[in-house]
């Protein structure tokens, strides 16, 4: 696998903005994830047309009874030299987490891990109760831990606090593509806790990436909203540009909104008339 440093830089404004996780920089804000696509060659244009930090990816998407299916997807995730951000998807328990993840630092050979512990099979909601001690246990067991959460502002912080030096919240439900659900939530998560966030599921449209860049979240995850677009490909590019759009945004401070109109025309040295 590619190392994180051998990431192609997007642009020189990203390249003068980096993201920085656990020490590590990169050049892109935007996280691709890789399943659903309508085919291996629609993932491999979507990604070189997205040129995305990381893509993530399932040790347990590939069956055995599957392996020649699993070895080419191996092999398409290397010829795209983006570094890998396994996944604990599917994962109900702390000791499956914990084997999940074991198995994907072998397989992969890299501690990143993107922290998954499913608590409602329906909307597919992280456990809440259970996820601050996984992220705990596999912290200490060496893993740079981006754990998969809620918007709710205890959690994130009890998940800073055993170690995690990012978090991942979701804007809503994965899959749904609704945008943010709970704007006042988000923003107050925002402004409240200091390390990089990431907005992850939940994101439908480029101007959700775009809306949440301009709160302050410091990247986004994707994959339903790229991978089921009616062409996949050009929406990998819409979301990598408005991701940075947003970002830009935020950096250059957007007004006040205001109650009242406000003329935007100056004034100074328009001719008075005089009617008779």
């Amino acid at each position: 696998m590619n190392t994180m440093s051998d990431l192609p830089t997007n642009t020189a404004h990203a390249a003068a903005d980096p993201l920085v996780l656990y020490g590590q920089t990169f050049a892109s804000r935007l996280m691709l994830g890789t399943s659903r696509y309508p085919s291996p060659q629609v993932l491999e244009d979507a990604v070189r047309r997205a040129r995305p930090a990381m893509l993530t990816a399932s040790l347990r998407r590939q069956g055995a009874s599957n392996a020649d299916a699993g070895n080419a997807f191996w092999k398409l995730l290397q010829t795209l030299g983006v570094p890998v951000l396994p996944n604990t998807a599917g994962c109900h328990g702390i000791q499956e987490v914990i084997t999940t993840a074991q198995m994907a630092r072998e397989v992969f050979g890299t501690p990143w891990l993107k922290l998954e512990l499913i608590g409602d099979d329906y909307t597919l909601q992280p456990d809440t109760l259970k996820l601050v001690e996984a992220a705990e246990w596999l912290i200490k067991d060496g893993f740079q831990v981006l754990p998969y959460c809620t918007e709710d502002l205890v959690l994130c912080q009890r998940l800073v606090d055993v170690g995690c030096q990012a978090v991942m919240p979701w804007a809503a439900p994965i899959g749904t593509g609704r945008g943010p659900v709970n704007p006042y939530a988000m923003q107050l998560l925002r402004e409240r806790l200091g390390v990089p966030m990431i907005v992850d599921a939940g994101l439908g449209r480029p101007s959700h990436a775009c809306q949440v860049m301009e709160w302050g979240y410091d990247g986004v995850l994707l994959n339903t909203a790229v991978a089921l677009a009616q062409d996949p490909v050009g929406m990998a590019g819409a979301f990598a540009d408005a991701v940075q759009a947003g970002r830009s945004a935020y950096r250059c401070g957007a007004m006040s909104e205001q109650q009242a109109a406000q003329p935007s025309t100056p004034v100074l040295g328009t001719p008075f008339w005089h009617h008779e």
